[in-house]
């Protein structure tokens, strides 16, 4: 027999299946991504669970989900978990990054180049 407490080190499948309460953060519709910022709404409550509190104390300033991932040493898939319960709650709330501007197209350039060689 094993001794109490063993098996459950950080990253252990066990204690992963814990946190998430079985769950997966694997969904096709999901919100969240690698490069979503997350930013905290409020503070950790009394009785949060420590991963949950974890995040919500990191996300004072805009993190993205792998930054999370990467900070608390959890897979992005129980990270994701444990944000979208967090968004549930309204405790963090989650943005995608700005986009890339948009080129203008090619022939409007030409034409402002024509106009600007004609003055």
């Amino acid at each position: 027999m094993s001794e109490a407490g063993q098996g459950w080190e950080e990253g252990s499948p066990e204690r992963l299946y814990v946190i998430t309460r079985g769950r997966s953060g694997a969904s096709g519709d999901s919100v969240l991504d690698l490069v979503t910022l997350v930013r905290s709404r409020t503070g950790p409550p009394p009785g949060m669970p420590p991963e949950q509190a974890a995040i919500v104390r990191l996300c004072s300033s805009p993190l993205s989900v792998a930054e999370i991932s990467a900070y608390l040493g959890l897979p992005v898939s129980v990270v994701t978990v444990l944000l979208l319960d967090l968004l549930a709650e309204k405790r963090v709330e989650a943005r995608s990054p700005v986009p890339p501007a948009q080129l203008p197209d090619v022939s409007l350039i030409e034409a402002v180049i024509h106009g600007l060689e004609k003055l």
